[in-house]
């Protein structure tokens, strides 16, 4: 028996997310995914020469994923999704809502402790080359009190996509239903 959101026709796609969360969705996970990468790299080369372009990247893309957090969040608030399927079971949907704003606090403190921890370092914060105006002064134990806290996050905030994505295979490959279709690009029937 198929749920209220299972694909009926090419046309009909209420039960999906809109485009543009979709693309925002995608974007972002690329984008968090290469900050986590590019994080604990530049970490393990910290003293070697030539690891301050890797610092001055992950600034800069940690910047716009912020701003780009910030236009996911007021789209998510401004155009709210079709509810779960009925079918699904309600601790799997009060779940899926908690881990979706777990996600989204993750996304959006994350990028703010990296900024915080920088503008308390001697270099500051540059946007793709573009120092940003100093508004703190260099501080050695305040800056590396953010970037631990920012650490400790970037552990959290893995641990959480690591869920996500599992519990979107679990739709796709295990339960078969159109749950992950919702936030993906075109239907599993085209």
């Amino acid at each position: 028996m198929e749920n209220r959101h299972s694909i009926s026709t090419k046309a009909d796609r209420s039960w999906k997310y809109a485009a543009p969360a979709i693309w925002l969705h995608w974007i972002s996970a690329l984008l968090v995914i290469g900050l986590l990468c590019i994080g604990w790299y530049m970490m393990s080369i910290e003293d070697e020469p030539g690891s301050a372009w890797y610092f001055d990247q992950h600034k800069s893309f940690g910047l716009l994923f912020f701003v780009l957090v910030i236009v996911r969040l007021i789209w998510r608030v401004t155009h709210k999704p079709v509810p779960l399927a009925h079918s699904l079971p309600g601790w799997q949907e009060k779940l899926a809502g908690l881990m979706q704003w777990l996600l989204y606090g993750g996304m959006l403190a994350m990028p703010v402790l990296g900024y915080l921890g920088a503008s308390h370092t001697r270099q500051g914060v540059a946007f793709f080359g573009m120092q940003l105006p100093v508004w703190a002064m260099p501080d050695h134990d305040v800056a590396e009190q953010f970037f631990d806290l920012h650490a400790s996050l970037a552990i959290a905030l893995t641990m959480l996509i690591a869920l996500h994505v599992l519990a979107a295979l679990k739709h796709l490959l295990v339960d078969k239903d159109d749950i992950f279709y919702r936030i993906w690009f075109w239907n599993r029937n085209l």
